[in-house]
């Protein structure tokens, strides 16, 4: 789930005026971005409670948390890519092939979870995957942190939100780890 938001539509839209990139409407990116952040939320949270319970369980956060906010996000970043990069001010005309393989590495993780759930591999492959999209989005937010300067970047915001969302991701794995 890299994550973005409507910072950057604001550059989307002056791109768009001054005729630059694709035309495409950031908006519908953005409320996959905020959908994704709900179902991220909504598992962390329900996550976080079950995890400590006895038996400890992750199923319904491994769904929501990992499982549709991974398939959003392979929705925003791969389906509807053009609104996706317009929405971080990315546009260039052109199809970002980069953009889509990012969301195919959502989907995988999507994938993982939800069949960790259905075809019930266990809290521990549960908290893996967990783990995996942690792992990937506190890479990204220190990339993007350091990378400052070096072309296109997020706000701030942005960025420290996607780094919280990644701690909370791996702990809550590790935490399943534990119970497991």
């Amino acid at each position: 789930m890299t994550t973005g938001g409507s910072d950057a539509s604001g550059a989307a839209d002056e791109n768009r005026k001054s005729g630059g990139g694709n035309s495409a409407n950031p908006r519908v990116a953005a409320v996959l971005m905020g959908l994704t952040y709900l179902a991220g939320a909504l598992g962390l949270f329900i996550g976080f409670f079950t995890v400590s319970r006895t038996p400890p369980s992750l199923t319904i956060a491994t769904l929501l948390a990992v499982g549709l906010a991974g398939g959003l996000s392979f929705v925003r970043h791969s389906i509807t890519h053009a609104p996706d990069a317009a929405r971080m001010g990315w546009t260039s005309g052109k199809r970002n092939n980069f953009q889509i393989e990012v969301g195919l590495a959502n989907l995988a993780w999507a994938l993982l979870a939800v069949a960790a759930v259905v075809f019930d591999w266990g809290i521990r492959v549960q908290a893996a995957s967990f783990l995996v999209f942690g792992f990937y989005l506190l890479a990204v937010s220190v990339f993007i942190a350091t990378a400052r300067g070096d072309g296109q970047s997020r706000p701030w915001g942005q960025v420290a939100g996607m780094g919280l969302f990644a701690v909370m991701l791996t702990v809550l794995g590790i935490m399943g780890m534990q119970a497991g």
